[in-house]
């Protein structure tokens, strides 16, 4: 999971180019969602240990440090999804669609990635497995 956010967050800051995996957009998801959390908790903490005047503030003031610092990699590697599914980047603004959009948008994110190359480039699947077969028979 940590190498997944780590190529998502650091690597591919601002590409939007290529495709991602299923595995790489969510456990990007799933590491972005555990720091938010760990920012609210450390905001209660604060808040209990040096009162709402001053640990509150610091907490949400890194709450917004994080939250703006992951913008860009989090709409790099939603725009990598749907190229790995063949669309458009442009296709995430269906999520503005009022109830179907996001439901839409959850469908494509779940999806199986196209096999082989598509327009946006190699399969990132098979390259992997590639790679792992060329190690293992080596």
């Amino acid at each position: 999971m940590i190498e997944w956010y780590k190529t998502a967050m650091f690597q591919n800051y601002a590409n939007f180019n290529g495709r991602a995996r299923r595995s790489e957009y969510w456990y990007f998801r799933l590491a972005t969602s555990l720091l938010m959390f760990a920012f609210i908790f450390l905001g209660l903490m604060l808040s209990a240990v040096l009162g709402t005047e001053i640990g509150l503030p610091i907490a949400v003031g890194l709450f917004f440090l994080y939250l703006i610092a992951s913008i860009i990699p989090s709409l790099a590697v939603t725009v990598r999804r749907m190229h790995d599914l063949g669309k458009s980047g442009w296709t995430i603004l269906v999520s503005f669609i009022p109830l179907a959009g996001p439901i839409w948008m959850l469908v494509l994110l779940v999806t199986e990635g196209e096999h082989g190359e598509n327009y946006y480039g190699l399969d990132p699947k098979s390259t992997i497995e590639e790679i792992d077969e060329i190690g293992i028979n080596n």
